[in-house]
């Protein structure tokens, strides 16, 4: 009986029953298969690793100058130092400064982004600057160039700037936009948006005369003119010599309200809305403003603008009296509302161009071209105290005078040499206008055609 239990045992060891090689085989299959798989992959070639770089879209100006392109770990900057402050620049993961910042969303999504800038006037308008600043061995200065119909920023210029592709290493202080940004006051440059209002409102005439002294005491302050002049002036030549003293007469019982509301049609004190920020100015509420305010408020004292609010105020001049609101992309729609008289804007054209060919036609004019515009001069601010050697210079006008095209504002701060607006603005003013002239072939005036 043993050994037939051991010959039943070996029997069921050697030959296992049916289900139990099933089983066997069920087990097995997957593991044959993933051999197979190996086996594929150790013998398929070699595919190299890609690796996808997120896409930045590229800032241009409008005559499609590249001004930003790459992405942002390798963002390049093909034109330098050209519009440094505008283009802006980017960091590890966004834009920091400038367009770069403004425009991020898009250039993210690898859109595009045309400026209105035109790279070429750009590009002259910063190197007039810098010869500028370092005749005068100013701090610094600025420059607006906008297309009088559209408002289109043609060159928004601050010199000393910076390259945005070495931001880390420049000054902070060369980061900032100083053209849409720096506060100060005018001076005599907003002597002839004031006479601009009082024209408009019947209030005076270009030939309209005055009483004006030297000196004259108002609200027990003396008011002092600069260049000498004749004791009666007409409203043309108070902008012409820039008399205070002439200023004050003319807004003499002028209501405070109606006066605060002119200079807001122009824009000032009034936020600019671009796509870069910029400064809003401040122009106190006429419920705080006394006789000498308002006498000083006439001729550019006790109020502060941007370059950029000058220019498009000055623009309304050009503009056959409409304000057109800037615009640094052609996305945005022309914008414009009216603030004079049509025929008030060509009479103060007239006059300005006046006072530039009857004053300081050297300094701000081209041969064979008209011009008007209006220089200033202010003391700056310093601890508290208008400082005795610290000036902004300021010029804004037009060109050319009768068909005016572009409106041009600059401003100079510290010039330590030749520091009144006429020795150092005008110039700069002219210099710019004949790089316009240039650059769009504008043609000189009628007159001077026919006599070449």
């Amino acid at each position: 009986m043993f050994v037939g239990a051991d010959v039943l045992t070996s029997s069921a060891a050697t030959h296992p029953p049916r289900r139990l090689r099933f089983i066997t085989v069920l087990l097995l299959l997957p593991l044959m298969m993933l051999g197979s798989a190996f086996t594929r992959l150790a013998l398929a070639p070699s595919e190299p690793r890609t690796t996808v770089t997120p896409v930045r879209g590229a800032l241009r100006s409008a005559d499609g100058t590249v001004l930003a392109s790459g992405p942002l770990h390798d963002r390049r900057y093909p034109q330098g130092a050209v519009a440094g402050p505008v283009v802006g620049f980017v960091g590890t993961s966004a834009g920091l400064e400038g367009a770069e910042r403004a425009f991020d969303a898009a250039l993210q999504r690898g859109e595009d982004v045309t400026l209105t800038l035109d790279a070429r006037v750009q590009d002259a308008v910063e190197e007039v600057l810098i010869q500028a600043v370092r005749r005068t061995s100013a701090q610094y200065a600025n420059a607006i160039v906008m297309d009088t119909r559209t408002g289109d920023l043609r060159a928004v210029a601050t010199v000393p700037g910076f390259a945005p592709a070495s931001w880390r290493t420049a000054p902070a202080g060369r980061w900032r936009n100083r053209a849409l940004l720096d506060e100060y006051e005018p001076g005599s440059v907003i002597k002839a948006l004031t006479v601009a209002a009082l024209l408009d409102a019947g209030l005076t005439t270009p030939e309209t005369r005055y009483d004006t002294p030297m000196v004259r005491r108002v609200a027990r302050a003396a008011i002092h003119d600069i260049v000498p002049h004749p004791a009666r002036l007409s409203t043309r030549e108070i902008l012409r010599y820039s008399s205070n003293v002439g200023m004050t007469r003319l807004v003499e019982g002028v209501p405070a309200p109606q006066l605060r509301r002119a200079f807001a049609a122009f824009g000032l004190g009034r936020p600019v809305t671009l796509a870069l920020p910029a400064g809003d100015g401040r122009v106190r509420d006429a419920t705080a403003w006394t006789e000498l305010s308002q006498a000083t408020m006439a001729f550019g004292q006790g109020l502060t603008v941007t370059t950029l609010q000058l220019a498009a105020a000055f623009n309304v001049l050009a503009a056959d009296g409409r304000y057109v609101t800037p615009r640094l992309t052609a996305a945005v729609p022309v914008r414009t509302r009216p603030v004079l008289a049509p025929a008030t804007a060509a009479r103060m054209r007239e006059v300005l161009h006046g006072v530039i060919d009857d004053g300081i036609r050297g300094k701000a004019a081209l041969p064979g071209y008209h011009v008007g515009g209006k220089t200033g001069t202010a003391q700056v601010v310093v601890s508290g105290r208008y400082s005795e050697s610290v000036f902004s210079s300021t010029f804004a006008g037009f060109l050319p005078a009768d068909r005016p095209q572009f409106t041009v504002a600059v401003m100079v701060r510290g010039a330590q040499r030749e520091y009144q607006g006429s020795q150092v603005a005008a110039p700069i003013f002219r210099d710019i206008s004949a790089a316009l002239v240039s650059l769009y072939a504008l043609a000189p005036a009628p007159e001077d055609r026919k006599a070449h």
